[in-house]
């Protein structure tokens, strides 16, 4: 084979690269800067001088020879470093206007990420800020004379966040001030639905005229393309016609919303302006729209069909997921808004409420919402419980023993717990265990057999009961609160502490739960001072109570406080009179500080409150020993041996008359001019040392007082009380007689005719427990 180039030695390994075929030769001429070629004339078989065409085999840039050209440099690395980059000039009017455009656009986005924060004063100060930079920016454009090129996207931006950040601060009339500005600039597309804004800051400022026109002239402004964004402006303006009570313009808008985009809420709104305005078929078509809104999504889509293992792990896959929580939800918020105008109307739409649910659950069975029958007839029950006719609610929530659904379990637990409020605790314990055997996990319904175990006094088993229903269910306060008194019971006190406090965590103002740490903190800790510090939370919850007054008064007075003491035993007096512990504190008291006056009142409160009369005829009969010539205490054994059917009636009404006698010589006497200062306590009321006195108060209780002449003021005092103990009144004695024996004619009852008055004995002796028990006791509380 013949070479075109020169000859190569045998070890060259490059040679025969430059070796080329004549056939491809046709003149040409062409430079290769930078390869050895050059310009180099070609000659081939189409003519003399034509140039080589440019091929790989050259261009390469390999050869044997090193007189062809440099060495192979791809990268130019032999040049040496490009020459550095020309600096911008930052002080030409172009560059300080981008310059502060960003710093402008970098604001905005400042003070919206400090608004999505909730940070609302750092982004209102950036918004400042912002509107500030765009002015200087605009000058600058205008000194530029650039004023053709002003960013209008950029300047609505900034006024419109301002105004936001000044709303988002309740600053209103700035605000205000800033969404006019954006209405006004024609330069600004869709500015009309800033009107929006304006009218929703009156509604907040109550100026509802003024909304309503703003709401309407955004209205004619949105294109008719934003059908959705209408109808929420429509919405507010049926609203904002509620909240002045024009009901039927209201129903104007709420319908026109329902003919065109129907949706629960406004169907809703609509059956409440139905309801207002006492139409009752026009309610009833209002429900049939509500109830007819078609669900916006499909739940089949989440069932697996059970054919298909891909498809079924993908329906797994999004059982949970984002988009199926907010399909429940919406969901549980039209069954919400269909269950509560189903409420609000039944009792109106018919004759009867009955006949109204009646009619709202065959409308419900025939719609998409077929599970909310039984819902509705779970209310009618309540319903009736409400009206408290017990029996017909029994009977409604009996209808579903023999229904195999999931309301079965919720009429279970109700008939539980009116069983067990009638005491009939096997049908409470029955209906418990149907509720059960329906729905294991029903936390209402462990928790009413917890209760019927419980009053079977097997704690144990009631606190599983209890517990397995906070396993289920952690928010039923009734399980844990039932939970903490079974621990009582056991005596497990610090558990049963915990359970309080726990329930005090999630309640704050339970005043029962209040109560029982008051009654537990003595006995775990010893401590009156946490009892004292957990009633005055009681009280402040319930002002009222009388049985937490007389604790407190109790707990002050153990530790010495009496000023305490008596302050909340007089509270405790005040609310509820009939307490004797509380009547006979108090007057201990009044006599300790020798306050007689006072003391009687709450002793014969005391007294008549138990209904002891023994214990009276005693205290009666030991005055008359030392006071023998009393009228008034002779005349109530009278009275008491009389009602008593006693034999010492007779004896006692004749020393009555003998008294009466020696009054009317000695009152004769005094009128003959005989002066009686100096005489200290008279006429019975004292003993001729003046040691003792007696007061006779308004029922008949008799309290005998030690008289300490040291403190009375010496014998015109004696006197003074002495004439007030006399003029007390003595009419409205209770003490009356039903079957009273014949008495000699002479007697003659000195307090005229006799009272009606309850039977002996029929009145219950109040203790201190009994309204502690029935006000925050350890009752257990049913679901």
């Amino acid at each position: 084979m013949k070479h075109s180039g020169p000859d190569v030695e045998e070890d060259d390994l490059y040679s025969g690269y430059n070796n080329y075929n004549p056939t491809f030769d046709y003149e040409m001429t062409a430079k290769f800067p930078g390869t050895a070629i050059g310009a180099r004339p070609l000659v081939s078989s189409f003519g003399a001088g034509a140039a080589r065409p440019m091929t790989a085999v050259s261009a390469a840039g390999y050869s044997s020879s090193l007189t062809r050209g440099p060495a192979f440099d791809p990268l130019g690395q032999a040049r040496g470093p490009a020459p550095p980059l020309e600096d911008k000039n930052e002080d030409t009017p172009e560059e300080k206007i981008k310059i502060l455009e960003k710093k402008v656009n970098d604001l905005v986005l400042e003070s919206c990420m400090a608004q999505s924060s909730g940070n609302f004063q750092l982004a209102l100060e950036k918004a400042k800020e912002a509107s500030r930079k765009e002015r200087t920016l605009v000058r600058q454009r205008e000194q530029s004379d650039k004023a053709d090129q002003i960013n209008i996207d950029l300047y609505g931006s900034v006024l419109l966040n301002l105004a936001n950040q000044y709303e988002n601060n309740e600053m209103y009339p700035e605000a205000l001030q800033n969404y006019k500005l954006i209405v006004k600039n024609r330069l600004l597309q869709n500015a009309g639905r800033f009107n929006v804004s304006m009218a929703n800051i009156y509604v907040k400022q109550q100026n509802y005229m003024e909304a309503i026109k703003l709401y309407q002239k955004a209205l004619d402004q949105i294109p008719n393309t934003f059908k959705e964004l209408k109808m929420k402006i429509m919405e507010n303006i049926g609203l904002v016609f509620v909240r002045i009570g024009q009901y039927p313009k209201a129903i104007i808008y709420f319908e026109d919303i329902m003919s065109q985009s129907p949706n629960t809420k406004t169907g809703y709104n609509l059956v409440l302006c139905y309801y207002a305005i006492g139409d009752k078929e026009r309610m009833k078509k209002g429900f049939q729209k509500l109830i007819s809104v078609p669900l916006s999504f499909d739940e089949d889509k989440y069932i697996p069909s059970n054919d298909d293992d891909s498809t079924d792990m993908f329906t797994e896959a999004i059982q949970n997921d984002k988009l199926h929580q907010m399909e429940r939800n919406l969901k549980q918020r039209s069954e919400k808004y269909i269950m509560t105008a189903a409420k609000l109307i039944a009792p109106a739409i018919e004759t009867t409420f009955a006949a109204g649910f009646d009619w709202s659950v065959d409308v419900v069975k025939s719609s998409q919402y077929t599970d909310l029958a039984d819902d509705l007839e779970i209310i009618k029950a309540v319903t009736y419980l409400r009206q408290k006719d017990f029996n017909q609610a029994i009977e409604t929530l009996k209808t579903f023993e023999k229904k195999d659904t999931r309301a079965k379990s919720t009429a279970g637990t109700n008939l539980s717990f009116l069983y067990f409020l009638e005491e009939d605790y096997e049908q409470a314990e029955r209906y418990a265990d149907v509720a059960m055997s329906t729905d294991r996990y029903n936390p209402g319904a462990l928790n009413n057999k917890g209760c019927t175990v419980f009053v079977k006094q097997d704690y144990e088993k009631a606190a599983e009961f209890f517990k397995e229903a906070l396993r289920n269910d952690s928010s039923c306060t009734e399980a844990l609160y039932n939970l903490g008194l079974t621990y009582k019971k056991l005596n497990r006190l610090e558990e049963s502490v915990d359970c309080f406090l726990k329930h005090h965590a999630i309640l704050r103002n339970s005043a029962e739960v209040m109560y029982q740490l008051a009654n537990l903190y003595p006995s775990l800790l010893e401590d009156p001072q946490q009892a004292i510090q957990w009633l005055m939370h009681v009280i402040s919850v319930s002002p009222t109570d009388c049985g937490v007054l007389a604790k407190l008064g109790q707990l002050f007075d153990d530790e010495g406080d009496e000023s305490q003491a008596l302050h909340h035993y007089t509270e405790s007096f005040r609310h509820f009179p009939c307490d004797i512990g509380v009547a006979a504190w108090l007057g201990t008291y009044y006599f300790k500080k020798q306050y007689f006056e006072k003391a009687i009142k709450y002793f014969e409160r005391s007294f008549c409150s138990a209904g002891n009369y023994h214990t009276a005829l005693e205290t009666y009969k030991e005055t008359h020993q030392r006071f023998p010539e009393d009228i008034e205490c002779l005349t109530f054994l009278v009275r008491l041996t009389n009602d008593m059917g006693l034999e010492e009636v007779q004896e006692y009404a004749n020393k009555l008359k003998k008294a009466e006698k020696m009054r009317e010589v000695r009152e004769q006497r005094m009128k003959s001019g005989r002066e009686g200062s100096g005489r200290g306590w008279r006429e019975g009321s004292a003993g001729s040392a003046g040691e003792s006195a007696v007061i006779v108060g308004e029922s008949g209780s008799v309290c005998v007082f030690p008289v300490d002449r040291s403190h009375s003021g010496g014998s015109a005092k004696g006197e003074r009380l002495s004439a007030k103990m006399r003029s007390l009144p003595v009419s409205n004695e209770p003490y009356e007689t039903s079957a009273p024996k014949e008495l000699d004619a002479s007697y003659v009852d000195p307090l005229g005719p006799q009272m009606e008055r309850p039977k002996t004995g029929a009145k219950k002796r109040v203790e201190d427990d009994d309204f502690e028990d029935e006000e925050l006791g350890d009752d257990l509380l049913p679901e």
